[in-house]
């Protein structure tokens, strides 16, 4: 590409847009910026070192020195704390609410999107969360907002976890993924929202591949 640009897709927990973000970034050969990852790894730091997610005091003694990398091996990310590889370590059930927690606080988003901004700003990319095309990125070329309902965002993850071996009670995880959502919704800062001129989709009943060909028709390609 000749330019830089910036795609960003907002949506609550398991729409699907970080499976789109993915593919959207192979398509288009440009970078793909896992947010969320970010949030994970920084719960895990604040699991680690004992301290509550929620309680922003005891965050604050630790985030803004926080060893947080972004590495892509082979086209694909890895994320890196304190020089631990802890890409899968930040898909484990417990980290989910871990980092819905934590992300609500403002010295971490702060901090994350200080990061995500840097990376933006010098290479195309497509980057995927909560608030990118609201807050992080509000001047991003495309901007979409992947939806889905609770049920189906529900069974998705139950399919996913359940694949990877991990009992999960259905019931459980969709009564989660609603407890997510508020906390993303009605957080005081940079809440999860679609922003003004984000085009929507819902991903129910659609596939992967018919979600991509939509955005990709937006885009132009």
């Amino acid at each position: 590409m000749d330019k830089i640009i910036r795609i960003a897709l907002d949506g609550p927990s398991g729409s699907g847009k970080s499976t789109i973000a993915k593919r959207l970034s192979n398509k288009l050969n440009i970078l793909y910026l896992d947010t969320g990852a970010m949030y994970r790894a920084t719960a895990i730091k604040a699991l680690s070192l004992g301290i509550d997610t929620l309680d922003e005091q005891g965050v604050m003694t630790f985030i803004n020195d926080i060893d947080l990398t972004v590495k892509y091996v082979d086209g694909a990310q890895r994320t890196i704390l304190d020089g631990v590889d802890v890409s899968e370590k930040i898909r484990e059930p417990h980290v989910s609410m871990a980092a819905s927690n934590i992300s609500s606080l403002k010295c971490v988003r702060l901090k994350m999107v200080e990061m995500q901004r840097k990376i933006a700003g010098e290479t195309s990319c497509v980057l995927d969360g909560r608030d990118i095309g609201s807050y992080v990125l509000p001047n991003a070329d495309y901007k979409f907002y992947i939806t889905a309902s609770v049920e189906v965002r529900a069974d998705r993850r139950f399919k996913e976890l359940t694949l990877k071996g991990h009992k999960v009670d259905f019931e459980e995880l969709k009564k989660e993924i609603e407890q997510r959502d508020y906390n993303d919704k009605t957080r005081d800062f940079a809440p999860l929202t679609k922003a003004f001129d984000a085009i929507e989709i819902d991903t129910s009943f659609m596939t992967i591949e018919q979600v991509i060909g939509k955005v990709l028709s937006v885009i132009g390609e």
